[in-house]
């Protein structure tokens, strides 16, 4: 415990200085907008703005890029609340009462409930970062390339089977980040691969543009499809004035197990790579459906409906980080994306980083606290004022946003190859989203692409090309088997199916 203490304290120090603590909270205010707008996550809005953080000291941009992440949590489920759309996929179990709550006159305390719940579950996370960080570092700084070629395989591996009936699909997305990464001079051999003669493609396709093409532009070019920039907007007034704007106390007092039930879920779900924010809210409202003894009220405005995926997708949020720090693992689309700026930044993130740079990585952490307290204030006394954002016509919006993804694509190299790599990624991600493929598995194996290419050659090079290597240890024997039981459960599952339904 003092151990936490005092590296909460080095931390802080680091999260206070007046400049980090300036663009800690534009990145969380940033955040909670972007959550507001139906389409859009924390992956899209950190991609997008990306470019803006050059010229920033890396622990500033990475408290500015996490801002975002946890902001966007926040503000994606006003929308759900308010108009029953959900501002991404993580919020989309919110609906299912906030909704409801709302169209009985009840969407003050909904909106209030939901910014406690956040804030207790981004809390309990961070203390659990706090505990398992440095654990999980000090165990995985044992790992050789054997050991992370099938950790980076493994964390693949369940974001695709946590696709459900297209697992296929899931694969093929992966398998195209994977032919992205082949782009560039081969680590080994130091030969060209697919550059046609590009001096601008010998260092490979960068994924900034890739990923704000695939999140950002794919995104708005699915809302139009779909009709979301006609939509009638939904008008509401709401002021935190009245009695009718605050929750009762039975209404706390109902869900006091909930608030701990619900983070620890979507903390547990955040922490393995590939589930994340989604699956822990949608578990952690099951759930508390399940334990409930008056089950036939979730759907129709129960209070502890709305709590228990809010705390969960909340400390899922925190949890996705500590694969991230302690293994370079990213546990979902948008710390992929933070991976990404990580190693833009020429850090590597993975068990020696919490060791050579403790500075950065407990900065990172206390500010994720403190941006949780900011949130819990901001949202509470600024709903009216999010709420007018939901006025603006969308048509409005989109191109603005447009025209923010091509300067800041372009302004990455100044680089016209890599803008029109965004137009081109925008496309294909409209396609993807269509053809019900994962942008989220695309961007994971872009970033992880080059890691499991190095790393699994240099295991062959160790065992002089024999795939021994990945069974001789005990740490990747158990990673293997692992591997071996996900495959092999998914096909007893998928062979039930096929055989109940004929």
């Amino acid at each position: 415990m003092g151990d936490i203490a005092s590296n909460l304290m080095l931390g802080l120090s680091v999260a206070l200085t007046s400049y980090n603590l300036i663009f800690l909270i534009v990145g969380v205010v940033v955040g909670m907008i972007v959550g507001l707008f139906p389409g859009f996550g924390p992956a899209a809005g950190i991609a997008i703005l990306i470019p803006m953080t050059f010229g920033l000291e890396p622990a500033t941009a990475i408290i500015l890029l996490a801002g975002i992440y946890y902001g966007a949590m926040y503000g994606g489920t006003i929308t759900s609340i308010l108009i029953n759309t959900p501002g991404e996929s993580a919020t989309v179990a919110s609906t299912l009462d906030g909704y409801p709550m709302a169209r009985a006159g009840r969407a003050g305390p909904a909106l209030v409930m939901q910014a406690v719940a956040s804030f207790i579950g981004g809390t309990i996370g961070v203390i659990l970062i706090c505990a398992f960080t440095p654990m999980l570092a000090k165990f995985a700084s044992s790992f050789g390339p054997s050991e992370y070629f099938l950790i980076v395989v493994l964390g693949l591996l369940l974001l695709t089977t946590m696709m459900g009936d297209n697992l296929v699909n899931g694969v093929i997305s992966a398998l195209i980040g994977f032919a992205i990464a082949t782009v560039g001079v081969d680590a080994i051999s130091g030969a060209q691969r697919f550059t046609f003669g590009s001096p601008e493609l010998i260092g490979g396709i960068y994924f900034v543009p890739v990923a704000i093409g695939l999140f950002g532009i794919g995104e708005l070019l699915y809302c139009i499809y779909t009709g979301l920039h006609v939509k009638e907007q939904t008008r509401m007034k709401i002021s935190f004035r009245s009695k009718s704007f605050w929750p009762t106390k039975v209404d706390f007092v109902n869900s006091k197990i909930t608030f701990f039930r619900g983070s620890l879920i979507g903390f547990i779900a955040g922490v393995l790579p590939g589930s994340g924010a989604t699956i822990g809210s949608i578990l952690a409202y099951s759930v508390e459906k399940k334990v409930a003894k008056n089950p036939e009220d979730f759907g129709k405005g129960e209070m502890r409906g709305l709590v228990a995926p809010e705390t969960a997708n909340n400390a899922a949020s925190a949890g996705a980080m500590v694969p991230l720090i302690s293994l370079g693992i990213p546990g979902s689309g948008a710390t992929a994306v933070l991976l990404g700026a990580l190693m833009m930044w020429g850090m590597q993130p993975g068990p020696m980083l919490i060791y050579d740079q403790p500075e950065f990585v407990w900065g990172l952490i206390a500010s994720m606290y403190l941006g949780n307290v900011m949130l819990v204030l901001i949202c509470i006394l600024a709903i009216p004022l999010f709420v007018k954002f939901l006025d603006v016509p969308y048509r409005l919006v989109v191109p603005v946003i447009v025209i923010l993804c091509m300067v800041g694509s372009y302004a990455l190299h100044s680089s016209m190859i890599e803008t029109w790599m965004l137009i081109v990624a925008g496309v294909i991600g409209f396609g993807m989203k269509l053809c019900k493929y994962s942008p989220a598995a695309t961007v994971l194996a872009l970033v992880l692409g080059s890691i499991a290419e190095n790393t699994f050659l240099q295991s062959l090079i160790i065992s002089d090309g024999s795939l021994s290597i990945f069974v001789e240890r005990p740490i990747s024997l158990v990673l293997t088997l692992a591997l071996a039981a996900i495959v092999l459960t998914t096909a007893l599952l998928k062979f039930r199916k096929f055989m109940s339904a004929s």
